[in-house]
């Protein structure tokens, strides 16, 4: 499934790029969405330490590729009968969206995140469809600010959030508050970022039609580092040594047998996973928990506790990343 891409009529120029209410009304704010979410728009919805939805399992035939449409039929057939999968709901909401379906992808979304509703993301990617399936003119409407907004309070750092935020600042005709929120979204942008020169474009084009000098500071203005470029302390983290048990538990294995000291060792790493489940922000936990499973030789027990990790964390998306640095180095499966 490919990326949605910005068609000709859609795409913002000079004359019309996140500019204001009077004469393009909604079709700007879909350019506006279009220029900075078209070729990276799934990039800027998961971010770089996420990864893709999974895919429908493909026909039979390996040269066969299942198109949107197929993958929409197979969806809505497994959430007739499984109606509470969240991430089902998101998928389906995303496949809507690459067709242009966009009140149906919106419709999808508010499931997923009913049954969801701590994931930023997902609300953030509801705002956007919410946008682009409004009717309403020249203005952001109130359950698409309103999911922003929900977005924003879950992770202050959502790029899509933060950048519709903008456009419905500019909307506002409070353009030189938006360009400024434009430059602060840049500064967290790595420079690879697929969106990364679209935020540029943005603010150039708001800022010719607004007659605001912009060009200065995009000349001076900063990039993130590159997302795929430094490595996290995570695989440093997975090769360290687990904390070794307290004397009195060194003494208490001695004096077991061998199949019993194996016991006491396996429910030292059971607690661990119990205290995650309380503490599941504890990101050092997470790979220390990774590394003990594959040291008992129990891969699936990793894979589970990956996916368990990386849900607890996903509105962190440098302690997402760490962790899944870390589960690639220790090899453990879905990293």
């Amino acid at each position: 499934m490919t990326e949605p891409k910005p068609s000709p009529e859609t795409r913002p120029t000079a004359e019309g790029g996140a500019a204001g209410a009077s004469r393009f009304g909604r079709i700007a704010l879909i350019a506006a969405a279009v220029i900075a979410l078209g070729a990276g728009g799934m990039a800027m919805m998961r971010g770089p330490e996420n990864p893709p939805p999974p895919a429908v399992p493909p026909p039979t035939e390996p040269s066969q590729q299942p198109s949107v449409d197929d993958v929409i039929t197979k969806l809505e057939a497994r959430l007739a009968e499984k109606p509470d999968d969240a991430e089902g709901w998101r998928m389906l909401g995303w496949s809507y969206f690459q067709t242009e379906r966009y009140a149906e992808a919106a419709t999808a979304l508010k499931k997923a995140a009913a049954l969801d509703p701590e994931n930023a993301q997902t609300w953030s990617f509801l705002g956007e469809a919410l946008v682009l399936a409004s009717k309403e003119e020249g203005r952001m409407p109130r359950d698409a600010r309103a999911a922003f907004d929900k977005a924003i309070k879950l992770d202050p750092k959502d790029a899509r959030a933060r950048y519709f935020r903008a456009v419905a600042l500019d909307l506002a005709g409070r353009h030189r508050q938006a360009i400024n929120a434009w430059f602060d979204l840049l500064k967290d942008t790595p420079s690879d970022a697929p969106y990364a020169e679209d935020i540029r474009s943005v603010i150039r084009a708001v800022g010719e039609k607004r007659k605001i000098e912009v060009e200065k500071r995009l000349a001076e203005a900063q990039f993130a580092a590159p997302s795929g470029g430094a490595v996290t302390d995570g695989p440093m983290k997975a090769a360290a040594g687990i904390p070794g048990p307290s004397s009195e538990q060194i003494k208490a294995a001695a004096a077991l047998p061998k199949g019993a000291q194996a016991a006491m060792i396996r429910g030292m790493v059971d607690g661990l996973e119990a205290k995650l489940e309380t503490n599941p922000d504890n990101v050092d936990g997470w790979i220390m928990l990774l590394r003990s499973r594959m040291q008992l030789g129990e891969p699936k027990q990793a894979a589970t506790a990956l996916q368990k990790g990386l849900a607890a964390l996903r509105n962190d998306g440098a302690a997402a990343r760490k962790l899944r640095e870390a589960a690639s180095s220790l090899g453990v499966e879905g990293a």
